[in-house]
C-alpha cells in the first residue's frame, strides 16, 4: 500500500536548499517515489496551522520510504537537507486504496 510523507519545512539557505532539491528528486524516482506537493502557494481554511513550506512525496510502500530515507546515496544529500533547513514536522500516513474506509471498528 503507498504511504505519504508530508512534510512541513522552513528553508533558512535558499541556495543550499536548492542544491539539495536538484539532487534528491533522481533518488526519490529510484525508490518509486515521487512528488504531490514540493511548495507552492499555502491557503489555510480552517484553524491556526500556519504551514512554512509543505512537501508531499508518495512511495509505493513504507519498506521503499525506509530503503530510501537510509541509502547511502541520500545520506550526504540529506546533510545538505539539515544544513540549509529545519523540519518543523513530518508525518507518514497510509495512502487509501479504494476498498477499505481507513476507519476504525467502534
Amino acid at each position: 500500500m503507498s504511504v505519504y510523507i508530508i512534510s512541513d519545512i522552513e528553508v533558512h539557505d535558499w541556495d543550499r536548499y536548492r542544491e539539495y532539491v536538484r539532487q534528491t528528486r533522481p533518488i526519490i524516482e529510484s525508490y518509486g517515489g515521487h512528488y504531490h506537493i514540493r511548495g507552492g502557494e499555502i491557503t489555510v481554511t480552517a484553524g491556526d496551522w500556519k504551514p512554512n513550506r509543505l512537501v508531499v512525496i508518495e512511495f509505493p510502500s513504507a519498506e521503499k520510504l525506509e530503503q530510501f530515507g537510509t541509502s547511502t546515496e541520500y545520506q550526504p544529500v540529506a546533510a545538505i537537507r539539515k544544513s540549509a533547513s529545519t523540519t518543523i514536522s513530518s508525518v507518514v500516513v497510509e495512502g487509501y486504496d479504494g476498498h477499505t474506509d481507513n476507519v476504525p471498528e467502534a
